[in-house]
């Protein structure tokens, strides 16, 4: 069988970024499947060119043996929203003519966010005469509209009408998290699957120290609350910032870092210089390969949202890595993954928005060494039983072959 993927934000394992669609493609290729993934060219973490990658990268005409073609993007992704839509159209267009070129199709992968491309998925499948599979990673637009970066009436009905038709035109929905599928039902979707976001625990090794990291970026003996993945509006790390300000000066054994990219990030730097913080170091991203050595130099880490509702409905995939990696998580989170957390007992869960709730859980866990080690515990098992990328590529396996089997 023959998979087309078209997605924008495609990151290989030797690329910083979501790798969810690398781990699942590996996996359809040892059931003896042929996957063809259609990317940007423009990295959607950090806006600059794929097409010169760095020495120790594969190529990326080929990715352990899984095709990647590199479609034109135009490249302003993080000027401003309206340059980002610019980038989501140039994508669905140069992707959907590198798409007709790919012979010999069995099934259409199209994946939101960006909305866009699924446009392209579709119509891909439409011509080939094959199942179009949808999967929601990311309930578009509404949580534009949410953050306030989608406020014109007019091009809100339009995205609301994409979002509806391609639900009502998808072969199949899969979503990665049960906050999605009320949402999706509502807006006409009917045949839903779910196969939520997880890690590799194979990946992580929980007893791991992180010495190298800890060497290379002179961070020491320090206890280091570490957050990981993009620095956007919706990540709300000015909190993290306010609270290492906090605790600069009482428990200057507590470093925060922050590591990744994105288009907030300039101004957090700017912040942490105005706020003369010696407590905080910001990184650049690192290659999912790098990453269990990045976690193991964690003592916690952290992830947060801006207090909106509908985040909410998320599952985020740096919670199960923080997981599976055996560390202590602080959400700043509510909703589906609170609930995961709290029911593992795999960290501290505190109120989004509130920079007083995260410095009490950091300072709690870093004197609290058992404590720590049990949730970190809690959390990797939990993984490994419920959240497992292997079980999750096998669902979606299962899916895809009796999709192709019944059109």
């Amino acid at each position: 069988m023959h998979i087309l993927l078209i997605h924008q934000a495609f990151a290989a394992l030797d690329e910083a970024g979501g790798t969810r669609h690398h781990e699942i493609a590996q996996y359809l290729k040892s059931r003896g499947h042929r996957v063809t993934i259609i990317a940007s060219s423009i990295s959607y973490l950090t806006g600059k060119s794929q097409e010169e990658p760095p020495d120790e990268a594969p190529e990326p005409e080929s990715i352990d043996e899984i095709k990647v073609l590199r479609a034109y993007t135009y490249s302003a992704l993080h000027r401003s929203f309206f340059h980002r839509i610019f980038s989501f159209l140039s994508f669905m267009i140069s992707s959907f003519f590198l798409g007709l070129k790919v012979k010999d199709v069995d099934l259409v992968w199209g994946t939101s966010p960006p909305i866009f491309q699924s446009l392209t998925a579709w119509a891909l499948a439409g011509l080939k005469r094959v199942p179009f599979l949808l999967e929601i990673r990311d309930l578009w637009p509404a949580f534009a509209v949410a953050i306030g970066v989608l406020r014109q009436p007019t091009l809100i009905k339009a995205s609301e009408w994409l979002e509806r038709f391609l639900y009502r035109n998808a072969d199949q929905v899969v979503v990665n998290s049960p906050g999605f599928i009320d949402h999706v039902k509502s807006a006409g979707a009917t045949n839903i699957e779910l196969v939520p976001n997880g890690s590799d625990a194979a990946m992580f090794n929980p007893q791991a120290k992180g010495t190298k990291f800890r060497q290379t970026n002179g961070l020491g003996e320090r206890f280091i609350a570490l957050y990981a993945g993009a620095h956007g509006i919706s990540n709300d790390l000015g909190i993290v910032l306010s609270a290492a300000k906090f605790l600069q000066d009482a428990n200057s054994d507590i470093l925060f870092v922050l590591i990744g990219d994105g288009k907030e990030k300039q101004l957090l730097r700017d912040q942490a210089e105005d706020f003369s913080l010696d407590n905080l170091l910001f990184l650049p991203p690192v290659p999912k390969k790098g990453m269990p050595d990045v976690l193991a130099a964690a003592d916690v880490c952290i992830a947060i949202l801006k207090p909106i509702p509908l985040y909410a409905t998320v599952y985020p995939n740096k919670v199960f890595d923080y997981m599976a990696a055996g560390r202590p998580v602080v959400l700043a989170m509510e909703g589906v993954i609170r609930e995961v957390v709290e029911k593992a007992e795999a960290g501290i869960p505190v109120t989004p928005g509130d920079p007083n709730a995260m410095v009490n859980a950091v300072k709690h866990l870093a004197v609290h060494t058992e404590e720590r080690v049990r949730m970190g515990n809690n959390g990797r098992e939990t993984v490994k039983a419920h959240f497992n990328r292997i079980d999750q590529a096998d669902k979606l396996g299962r899916i895809i072959e009796k999709m192709v089997k019944k059109y």
